[in-house]
């Protein structure tokens, strides 16, 4: 049996009754790294204490990227998180389409997309992966799904987020490639992560439907682990779910099916 891949799992969706740092020492005991949403959310001291190696966290708190003035707000709130990202030791910094709001909505939809709005926001991303080169950090761009989680989020394809990034090309700008959101909005998951692959930064994994565990849904996440092998993708994968019922049992199950 081997260990091909970096395993992390989001706190935020882990033992919701505890408190961060406790979950956040845990995961270290159990041997992942950690996932986080807004550093905002949190007491830095805390997580910095918990001793956990975290793999990815939100890289802003507000802005957007496809008009001037979110535009100019998204970098001054990426750059303050970055400060933050360093002090924590954090691996990826993660951005979406537009900011988001309670629910996972966001906080400006846009039904439409336009011509314009791809220009800004890769006139935005250019300019993130520039100060990401200055402050020696990586971004990520993470698709979504629109029909269930996020509808109106801007750019939320994996294909849209694909676009983006490889048309910027910079080492400091990579994928978040979720699955559990691709599954929902696009399909073809083995494929999506070989078109990708060369722009990946992490990939993440929930089951669809119930955003749980693998194992608890219709993905084939075994066949798709050895796929990702196959292809030589040797980066972290997170768990970015729910547990079905035991948290253990449910990082437990996600281990098994990453381990070949």
């Amino acid at each position: 049996m081997t260990h091909p891949f970096t395993l992390s799992a989001c706190a935020e969706m882990l033992w919701r009754d505890k408190p961060i740092e406790w979950r956040c020492a845990c995961l270290k005991e159990m041997g992942f790294h950690v996932g986080l949403w807004n550093w905002s959310d949190h007491d830095l001291v805390a997580l910095k204490r918990s001793g956990a190696t975290f793999s990815i966290m939100n890289g802003y708190v507000t802005g957007r990227l496809a008009d001037d003035e979110g535009a100019g707000e998204l970098l001054r709130s990426a750059r303050e998180t970055a400060q933050i990202g360093k002090m924590l030791g954090v691996a990826r910094l993660n951005l979406h389409g537009t900011g988001l709001g309670p629910g996972g909505l966001p906080a400006r939809p846009s039904e439409i997309v336009t011509g314009r709005m791809w220009l800004k926001a890769r006139d935005t991303l250019c300019r993130i992966a520039d100060m990401a080169e200055e402050e020696g950090v990586v971004f990520t761009l993470e698709n979504l799904n629109l029909p269930v989680d996020h509808p109106g989020v801007p750019f939320a394809r994996a294909m849209d987020t694909l676009a983006l990034v490889s048309a910027i090309d910079h080492p400091r700008l990579r994928l978040n490639l979720d699955l559990y959101h691709v599954q929902i909005g696009e399909g073809n998951l083995i494929e999506t992560c070989r078109t990708c692959l060369p722009w990946i930064g992490e990939i993440q994994v929930a089951d669809v439907p119930g955003r749980c565990e693998p194992g608890t849904g219709e993905i084939n996440y075994p066949a798709i682990a050895r796929a990702l092998h196959d292809m030589g993708y040797r980066g972290p994968v997170g768990l970015e779910a729910f547990a079905k019922d035991d948290a253990e049992k449910a990082l437990e199950a996600f281990r098994a099916v990453f381990t070949l």
